[in-house]
């Protein structure tokens, strides 16, 4: 098939990586423009863009795909299909209609669940025992297309943002070729949505988000810290620096405290007080500091019981 990509972050690289691999004539690639980034404000590529030059496809950078000068682009190149992965903005309906097959997006979620921008991360924050990916026909909505093809990922127990991102990518990939065959074919089968998510709305992810509140149950703050690992982490604060927790697991035992306090600080980790059950953070790291096991940092810093973090 003559194929047009559309995606922006890494978890789209496996999905172009996979047409290209599949046979598929991919004609461009449409990605979001290159940002400044770091110190010197240098401009950097998109990790899709990457990809796409090493394969020498033209690549397209509209600040919004509705310019009529873009679609008009798009228009001459007539692709079947358009696949979109990750791509970041509003797709119009005059795109939507001008390839034979439409536009076919890869989400990270098994729709209804989980419409919006960061289905990934919320599925760890949320607790689930497991996600997946669904390609669907893309409509005018905020992922409320047709769904076309399913595949069902199980969540480990330590499972992070960043380990979840990865599994995921490989499945939107596989399950992509495999789709683009049934619609070429004439196998697709397209199943409508309900109106409503069987989930609430997966919100795009800030910094914010990561501050700990230590009111709330020792497993949300757990679940808290894999789902926002690697970007942008759980965070307190320790004697007035940041202090990013990556790893901690739930002790289940109530002990009299202060939400924040702390317990013991030992080489099995710090011991944490919470509004229900008790938190061991494992690993940290403070502002300024590399990141490291709680062994290693406790044998240059001194935590004393009955500090309070976030204070």
């Amino acid at each position: 098939m003559r194929v047009v990509f559309m995606g922006t972050p890494d978890f789209a690289v496996g999905t172009l990586e996979s047409l290209i691999e599949a046979g598929h004539q991919v004609a461009a690639v449409v990605t979001q423009p290159d940002k400044p980034k770091g110190r010197g404000k240098s401009l950097t590529m998109t990790p899709v863009k990457e990809a796409a030059l090493a394969h020498q496809i033209p690549v397209f950078q509209p600040k919004k795909v509705r310019e009529p000068e873009f679609v008009e682009n798009l228009r001459a190149i007539a692709p079947d299909v358009i696949v979109v992965t990750a791509f970041g903005q509003m797709i119009s309906k005059e795109i939507l209609e001008l390839p034979r097959y439409g536009c076919i997006n890869v989400h990270a979620s098994l729709l209804p669940a989980y419409r919006g921008a960061a289905p990934i991360q919320w599925a760890v924050i949320n607790g689930d025992s497991e996600t997946g990916v669904t390609i669907m026909r893309m409509n005018e909505g905020l992922d409320t297309g047709d769904m076309i093809e399913k595949v069902v990922v199980k969540l480990d127990e330590k499972e992070t943002g960043g380990s979840l991102f990865d599994k995921l990518s490989a499945a939107g990939a596989k399950l992509c070729v495999k789709v683009l065959e049934k619609l070429e074919n004439g196998t697709a089968v397209f199943e409508k949505q309900p109106e409503l998510s069987t989930t609430n709305y997966a919100s795009m992810i800030d910094k914010k988000m990561g501050k700990i509140n230590w009111e709330r149950p020792a497993k949300e703050i757990e679940q808290l810290i894999r789902g926002l690992n690697p970007w942008p982490s759980a965070y307190t604060s320790l004697n007035g620096k940041s202090l990013k927790l990556w790893l901690a697991d739930v002790v289940c035992k109530e002990y009299d405290g202060i939400p924040g306090e702390i317990l013991e600080a030992g080489n099995e980790g710090i011991l944490v007080k919470t509004g229900e059950d008790l938190l061991l953070i494992q690993e940290l790291q403070l502002e300024g500091k590399k990141r490291m096991d709680t062994a290693a940092f406790l044998r240059g810093y001194t935590v004393d019981k009955g500090w309070i973090l976030g204070e």
